[in-house]
């Protein structure tokens, strides 16, 4: 076991034999930190948390009370096989969120970016790749698989089906159940998720310039009433557009997709 000097453990805490802990972990209470486990500098994990698996949390994010990280997946096909959770730096992970190692079939790593937000009881499956400056809100889950692009915002109570990509910059809406593909940039809204617009307010936020916004809002006018399929209408956008953000879409369009995609209606 490695336990930095400056590390702030309370008597109470249970840190085993093993953990490698780093210079100015707080580690309160009742917390449980596994022997496996890889806290970077200025972690700070409280009272009654549960850190456990081959996890790897980046330096300043803090876990919350009664938050179970690095548990074995909740997949039946799970074998006892070794795999990983890797957490970015400055993440803000609240009470009872859950976080899964991976699985052999999945890569064997569950990954997450910088500078998160995860609200109480919100839950990360078992190879899942989360970006950067990701928000999911209160009791959403993101099943088994998915790819949760950069600024990514996950309204409360809603579910992503396994293998969906999410892309950069997409906004799902509260009480949505997202079953598709969801392209970068867009507003998803409504019990059965439906493509209906773009994130227009995140874009703005963001200071993406209004040449940009302009050329996103014609584009999607042509994937939603363009001739031909939805792949068709993309590779056409993607022959013709200057706009990096426009290409964006068009790439993730034109990509692999396990699901199929959600089309604006």
């Amino acid at each position: 076991m490695t336990v930095s000097p400056t590390a702030q453990i309370h008597a109470q805490a249970l840190v085993e034999d093993g953990a490698d802990i780093g210079d100015d972990v707080k580690i309160g209470p009742f917390a449980v930190i596994g022997p496996e486990v890889t806290l970077g500098a200025g972690v700070e994990i409280k009272s009654h948390a549960v850190v456990t698996g081959q996890t790897r949390i980046g330096p300043g994010t803090v876990v919350f009370p009664f938050a179970s990280i690095g548990e074995i997946p909740q997949d039946l096909k799970f074998a006892g096989e070794v795999t990983r959770l890797e957490i970015g730096a400055r993440c803000r992970i609240r009470e009872h969120v859950t976080m899964n190692t991976g699985t052999e079939g999945g890569g064997g790593l569950t990954k997450v970016g910088d500078d998160c937000l995860f609200m109480t009881g919100c839950h990360v499956a078992h190879d899942a790749i989360v970006g950067d400056r990701v928000i999911i809100v209160n009791h959403s889950a993101v099943a088994g698989h998915c790819r949760i692009g950069d600024d990514v915002i996950i309204g409360g109570l809603s579910g992503v089906h396994q293998w969906v990509r999410i892309g950069t910059g997409a906004i799902i809406g509260a009480v949505t159940m997202v079953t598709h593909d969801v392209i970068p940039h867009a507003l998803v809204q409504g019990p059965r998720g439906e493509l209906d617009g773009l994130n227009l307010v995140g874009l703005k936020r963001r200071g993406v310039d209004r040449s940009d916004i302009t050329a996103l809002r014609a584009a999607f006018q042509m994937l939603k009433q363009g001739e031909g399929a939805f792949q068709d209408r993309a590779r056409r956008l993607s022959d013709e557009t200057d706009s990096d953000y426009v290409r964006l879409i068009t790439d993730f369009i034109l990509a692999p997709s396990d699901r199929g995609f959600l089309t604006p209606s």
